[in-house]
């Protein structure tokens, strides 16, 4: 109850705040800034350690995504008409004006404050939801530009700061507290369903959608996977695979900036709240790999995927790391003594809840190992057994 409390008064900034991108191994967001209707991204330096104040936010504010955040003044927000209640000719308009309703920002801190204006833009989000996913009529480009717009305003915001920076815990297991969740998750939910009915639907022009999602939209994204809201980080894994799927020109940029995600939690924090769903759409992507691997994709395994068995907290993402790494192996054999050897070098000594999950994922790794590979890597690896067999703990 006491983090609750503290979460509801500051925020963490977003990463994307303070690295821009460039800390993914690339220059700048290509094209210059977006002012007409989309997304203004601002140079704004903001120390990783540093919070954002009480949300309070003031009539033209700036949000995290660097977009005018507009505050609502009171009486000023009125219900629109649905779409099937008007004219084809007039829902172009409806379209643009239910999107400006939905551009305000409201505080969920106070259940009782603007409580009509709230269900209102929870109306507007739920019928262009509908909207689109009826497919009753093309989007313009504006209307698409306008819409991307609305989403960044309401998505890329500062998030609460992480258990462990509250009350100072190191390695909290994810089971002993209780997960924090967005008040604001009515209309964030509304929002994300919106996006990826935009994503996935088949009317939906990716010449054109790639100029609004763009490698600093998606940047931004990423950055949210470190909420500690699990329906959240549930949304964007779904967006994100989706946008990977249909985007063929984001891959690689996408790729790349998983791995600077993951080589941060390695080698600096130690701390992520969504390495288990980056994961889980890693496991999707390694499954489509094309044989003959490509040297970039065996490069990801040995400088990514293997040095995950490192961190203290495994435990929480060791299942779909397993699963991604026995894919490598079924997928090119060869990759076998590779992933065992990584496996005895980060073989924990004196974690045996974390042996037992290193054994577990061995198993696996050696049914899909030949023997050729197996005879390469097999005396370190029975040395490593005959450790496990002198051990006191009853489960190695």
């Amino acid at each position: 109850m006491f983090r609750k409390i503290i979460k509801g008064g500051h925020r963490k900034p977003s990463k994307s705040e303070s690295n821009d991108a460039s800390m993914y191994g690339y220059g700048p967001p290509t094209g210059p800034n977006r002012t007409s209707g989309s997304v203004t991204t601002m140079n704004v330096i903001v120390n990783h350690s540093s919070r954002a104040g009480p949300t309070q936010p003031g009539p033209n504010s700036v949000g995290a995504a660097g977009a005018v955040v507009v505050v609502a003044p009171p009486g000023t927000v009125e219900p629109l008409a649905l779409f099937r209640d008007v004219p084809v000719s007039d829902r172009h308009s409806l379209f643009i004006r239910k999107l400006q309703v939905c551009c305000f920002q409201f505080d969920f801190s106070d259940t009782l404050k603007s409580v009509r204006e709230k269900e209102i833009k929870r109306q507007s989000l739920m019928d262009l939801v509908d909207f689109i996913q009826s497919g009753s009529g093309k989007i313009t480009e504006s209307c698409q530009e306008e819409m991307i717009r609305m989403v960044s305003v309401n998505i890329f915001r500062c998030l609460p700061p992480a258990s462990h920076e509250n009350t100072g815990q190191e390695g909290v297991e994810p089971d002993e507290d209780e997960p924090y969740l967005d008040p604001s998750w009515p209309h964030l939910q509304l929002v994300y369903e919106l996006l990826l009915r935009y994503v996935v639907s088949s009317d939906t022009d990716t010449k054109v959608a790639k100029k609004y999602i763009d490698h600093s939209f998606v940047l931004k994204l990423l950055d949210l996977f470190d909420s500690e809201d699990p329906r959240e980080r549930e949304y964007l894994k779904m967006i994100l695979h989706r946008i990977y799927g249909k985007f063929m020109v984001h891959r690689p940029f996408i790729r790349k900036a998983i791995n600077n995600i993951f080589y941060r939690f390695i080698y600096e924090t130690e701390r992520h709240s969504g390495i288990a769903e980056l994961l889980e759409i890693l496991g999707s992507i390694i499954n489509g790999f094309a044989l003959p691997m490509k040297e970039e994709h065996k490069l990801f395994l040995v400088r990514a995927l293997i040095p995950l068995h490192k961190p203290k907290p495994i435990a929480i993402y060791h299942q779909q790391l397993s699963y991604c790494i026995t894919q490598f192996v079924e997928k090119d054999f060869k990759l076998a003594d590779t992933v065992i050897r990584g496996l005895l070098k980060y073989w924990p000594v004196t974690n045996c809840q974390k042996e037992v999950l290193f054994l577990g994922e061995l198993e696996e790794v050696l049914e899909a190992t030949q023997s050729a590979e197996f005879q390469r890597c097999m005396v370190p690896l029975f040395r490593q057994i005959a450790r496990c067999l002198t051990s006191f703990h009853f489960q190695v």
